[in-house]
């Protein structure tokens, strides 16, 4: 790879660009939306229902980032072997994501109803025991959707690899509207209670993963999934898969754990911060979805540049990338900023809570201008091959700055809840200044997960 080469035709036309952000971004709004009418109407349930359900929900989540891990390594390995022209290569290694991607979750599936207890109790502590019935109910019926999760995720990056982002978006989109119609029915109409909601999930997800694999294993996809039941592993395609998966997994991993303990100190500020906390955290998921999105179709895009040897478009496009993301970012703050007094009139919080909704707000829009370098760089070196460095930095960055500098800043200035989060745009900052230097080094581009 010659890193003076400049390339006369880009890989990537601004429509295409445009035709592969969008729908992305589109998908991820439909799952915010639809992640906030489900906890709208399990509270219709109870308060007791809303923590178990939320208890459930967050051990999903947790999974689901571990799914997208894994699709994001096989995203990887099938976009460079494309980049390289290597057509049959890429389309193994879309059949080796899909499976090992379900088998992986059938186990995970398995093992969560043998110790779904002691998962629980390690996770949560002792919950009061009509939490924990509700959260047994739901977990009973959604931890069947574990598999069917795995391979949504794994279907949808395979159509994203080939350029295709618009299926997943619309199946997403029919999905949401089946598991929210459900939900209403059931709750609403049958009173059917946690499981009024846990019904609809399954079925939904199910629909997903069933709708994603119809469309993937016709002829004319250029990453064709085989029709069959027989199945080669491929042990070295695998270990490339994981080479991208595991780090880019163990990352999100830390990031779960570190939430735990920064709630459990949130918790102890007392209820106004504790609602705060909760209603900002939904708020600012929104400033930062767009950023999110597009780093999904970016990892397409570096990975087809990086398999092509093209390492001058590689960068061509991380930097015309970062600032699609700061135009984005900022037009859905200042959006959300103009919005708020309409927002915090329909939560109806205390005095206290809407202060401190408005202060954290308002912060994370101003240190939106750090966002990007922080998270989306480390895309470009994971779609490079450099999965490693990035994880090393996150996890070691999350225990330093996120979790030990919020309990410092929070009681030893008594900052309180907006010291944790602080050192949260701490971690932001450190991130942005290592991951920036790594950019400008050039040692990712030395990196390549095809051979």
């Amino acid at each position: 790879m010659n890193l003076g080469e400049t390339s006369k035709v880009r890989l990537f036309s601004n429509r295409d660009l445009f035709y592969l952000f969008l729908p992305l971004i589109i998908e991820q709004m439909l799952e915010f939306i639809t992640g906030l009418a489900d906890s709208i109407m399990v509270s219709y349930v109870g308060e007791a229902a809303v923590s178990g359900v939320s208890l459930v929900d967050f051990i999903m989540q947790f999974l689901i980032s571990l799914f997208a891990a894994l699709a994001t390594g096989g995203a990887v390995v099938a976009g460079q072997y494309l980049g390289s022209k290597h057509q049959k290569e890429a389309k193994e290694a879309a059949n080796q994501l899909v499976w090992f991607a379900g088998g992986f979750a059938l186990i995970v599936m398995v093992l969560v109803y043998l110790f779904q207890r002691p998962i629980f109790h390690l996770l949560f502590g002792q919950i009061e025991a009509d939490v924990y019935r509700h959260s047994y109910s739901y977990m009973m019926v959604v931890a069947a959707s574990i598999p069917f999760l795995a391979i949504y995720n794994a279907g949808a990056a395979v159509f994203r690899t080939q350029g295709n982002a618009k299926l997943p978006m619309q199946i997403m989109f029919a999905m949401n509207i089946v598991n929210i119609l459900g939900n209403a029915v059931m709750v609403y109409g049958f009173q059917m209670g946690t499981l009024g909601v846990a019904i609809p999930t399954l079925i939904s997800r199910i629909g997903a993963a069933v709708l994603v694999m119809f469309w993937a294993i016709r002829p004319e996809n250029p990453l064709q999934i085989q029709k069959t039941l027989r199945h080669h592993v491929n042990g070295q395609l695998i270990r490339q898969i994981l080479g991208i998966g595991a780090p880019y997994g163990l990352e999100n991993g830390m990031f779960y754990f570190g939430r735990l303990l920064i709630l459990s100190l949130v918790s102890s500020f007392g209820t106004a911060s504790i609602a705060a906390n909760s209603v900002a955290q939904t708020l600012v998921n929104f400033e930062v979805l767009p950023g999110l999105a597009i780093g999904l179709g970016l990892t397409v895009v570096i990975s087809r540049c990086m398999g092509s040897g093209d390492i001058e478009q590689s960068k061509y496009y991380t930097k015309k990338v970062v600032g699609i993301i700061y135009v984005v970012q900022t037009v859905v703050c200042l959006s959300l900023i103009a919005l708020m007094p309409v927002i915090m009139g329909i939560y109806g919080l205390s005095a206290e809570a809407t202060r401190l909704v408005w202060i954290l707000v308002i912060a994370h829009a101003v240190m939106e201008i750090i966002w990007p370098l922080g998270y989306t760089l480390p895309v470009t070196f994971r779609a490079s091959g450099d999965a490693k460095f990035p994880m090393a930095v996150s996890m070691s960055s999350m225990i330093v700055c996120r979790i030990l500098m919020a309990y410092v800043i929070s009681y030893l200035f008594d900052w309180g809840l907006i010291g944790v989060w602080a050192a949260m745009f701490l971690d932001w900052i450190v991130k942005a200044v290592i991951f920036t230097w790594r950019y400008f080094s050039m040692k990712w581009a030395k990196y390549s997960v095809i051979k």
